[in-house]
C-alpha cells in the first residue's frame, strides 16, 4: 500500500508543475484509496546530460516515490535511435547506436541524483523493443488512424509547408506506448510536448488486456536564453554541472523567469516562494533561487561555496563587480562585436557574432542577441559573456 492522501495533498500533487491530468477522477480515487501505482517516466538520450528542464519530470517521479509508489525510469536507448518528432519543426535524424551508447552512459547515475535507485526500477527499452516483429507492430498500428497523426500540430504544420514527414517518425509513439505495456504502467509522466506519445500508451494497453494508464503532463521550462530549454540550443543547466557553473547560469536567467524556476526547479513550498517574490531586488531573488537549485544537486556546503565564489567575482548586492578585463572607451555608441573583441571576451569578430546569436551576451543585466547592436558606452558599463565580465572605465 502507498500512503493514503488527503484531498489537499492530492490537489498539490496533481497541480504543482502539472498542466493536465488524464483521467483525473480515476487517479484521484487511486491516490485517495492508497493503491500502490506503477509510475513511469522515459527519457531519450538525445544528449549526454539531463538538464533541469528534464528534471522537472524526475522530481515529480520523486514525489510519487516518497508517497510509497513504485517508480519506473526508462532510458530510451531504442527510442533514442528512432527519434521523437514531438517538438520538432523538421525531421529529426536517426542517431547512430554509437551516439546513443555514448549519450546514455551516465543516465541512471544522473537520475539517481533525484530518485532513490534502490527503490526504483530502471530499464533500457531496447530490452523489449528490439524483440518486436512486424506482426506485433502491425497490431499496434491498427488501433491508430492516419488522421490522428496528421492532427498533431507539428506534423500538420510540416505537411502544410510541404516538408517531409517520415513513416519512422509516425512509428515513434507506438514504441513509447509499448514501453507502458512492457512495464505495466498505471501512470505515465511527461512534458506537455509528449502528450500524443503518452496517450499512445493509454490507447495500446487495452490491446494487451491492461487498464489504460493515467497521464500527467508537466510544464516545460525555458532555458537561459528564454527559449524552451533544449540541449540542441545549448541553453541548458545540466544537473551534473559543477556548482559554480550551475549557480552562475541560474543568475543569468531573465528576471521574468524567476518565479517559474522557483516553482518548477526547486522544492520550496509555494508560500515560501511567494515570500521571496516580495523582495524588491530581482538579483536578491535570483541568489536564493541559484542557491536552492545548486543545493538540490550538490548539497548545502557546495551551494554556499558557489554563492561565495559568485559574490567574490561579481560583487555582493550593492558592491563593486570585479571584472576579468577593463576597457577604456570614450562616450558614444560602439558596435558590441568590437567591444567583445577589444575587451578580450571573444577571440574574433566571428566568435563574438556567434555568441551574440546564442544569447550569451549581457550588457548591464540586459541580454543582447543582435550582432549589429551598438552600445551607448559610459563609465561603469558592464558587458558579460558567459562567466567573464569586462567593465568600461
Amino acid at each position: 500500500m502507498a500512503k493514503t492522501l488527503s484531498d489537499k495533498k492530492i490537489a498539490t500533487l496533481l497541480t504543482r508543475r502539472v498542466e493536465e491530468v488524464i483521467d483525473r477522477g480515476h487517479l484521484e480515487k487511486q491516490l485517495a484509496a492508497g493503491h500502490k501505482l506503477r509510475v513511469k517516466l522515459g527519457i531519450d538520450p538525445t544528449s549526454p546530460d539531463i538538464h533541469i528542464g528534464r528534471a522537472v519530470t524526475l522530481w515529480k517521479l520523486r514525489e510519487f516515490q516518497e508517497l510509497g509508489h513504485q517508480v519506473v525510469f526508462i532510458a530510451g536507448d531504442f527510442t533514442g535511435l528512432i527519434g521523437d518528432t514531438s517538438d520538432k519543426d523538421a525531421e529529426r535524424p536517426m542517431l547512430s547506436e554509437a551516439q546513443v551508447e555514448q549519450n546514455i552512459k551516465t543516465y541512471f547515475q544522473q537520475a539517481a541524483k533525484i530518485i532513490d535507485p534502490k527503490k526504483s526500477e530502471m530499464y533500457y527499452n531496447s530490452k523489449w523493443l528490439k524483440k518486436l516483429g512486424f506482426l506485433e507492430i502491425g497490431r499496434m498500428a491498427d488501433v491508430f488512424g492516419l488522421h490522428e497523426f496528421e492532427s498533431r500540430e507539428n506534423v500538420s504544420k510540416r505537411l502544410r509547408a510541404g516538408k517531409r514527414v517520415s513513416v519512422r517518425e509516425l512509428l515513434y509513439p507506438l514504441m513509447q506506448g509499448y514501453d507502458s505495456v512492457a512495464v505495466k504502467a498505471d501512470l505515465e509522466i511527461g512534458g506537455t510536448d509528449q502528450r500524443f506519445n503518452l496517450l499512445a500508451g493509454r490507447t495500446i494497453q487495452p490491446l494487451y488486456n491492461q487498464a489504460p494508464q493515467d497521464i500527467l503532463t508537466l510544464t516545460l521550462m525555458e532555458g537561459t536564453d528564454g527559449r524552451k530549454m533544449s540541449s540542441s540550443w545549448g541553453n541548458v543547466i545540466k544537473i551534473s554541472e559543477a556548482p559554480d557553473e550551475m549557480f552562475g547560469k541560474v543568475m543569468s536567467i531573465s528576471d521574468s523567469l524567476i518565479k517559474k524556476y522557483f516553482v518548477l526547479a526547486t522544492r520550496m513550498e509555494l508560500a515560501e516562494i511567494e515570500a521571496v517574490m516580495q523582495l524588491s531586488n530581482p538579483r536578491a531573488q535570483k541568489v536564493i533561487l541559484a542557491k536552492k537549485i545548486t543545493e538540490l544537486y550538490h548539497g548545502p556546503k557546495a551551494a554556499a561555496a558557489a554563492e561565495e565564489n559568485f559574490e567574490t567575482k561579481f560583487g555582493k548586492l550593492g558592491g563593486t563587480i570585479k571584472p576579468d578585463f577593463t576597457l577604456k572607451k570614450k562616450a558614444g555608441n560602439y558596435p558590441l562585436i568590437e567591444i567583445l573583441v577589444e575587451g578580450k571576451l571573444a577571440a574574433s569578430k566571428s566568435e563574438a557574432r556567434r555568441k551574440l546569436l546564442e544569447g550569451a551576451v549581457v550588457v548591464d543585466d540586459q541580454k543582447v542577441s543582435d550582432p549589429s547592436s551598438q552600445v551607448a558606452v559610459k563609465s561603469g558599463t558592464i558587458v558579460r559573456l558567459g562567466k567573464r565580465f569586462l567593465k568600461i572605465v
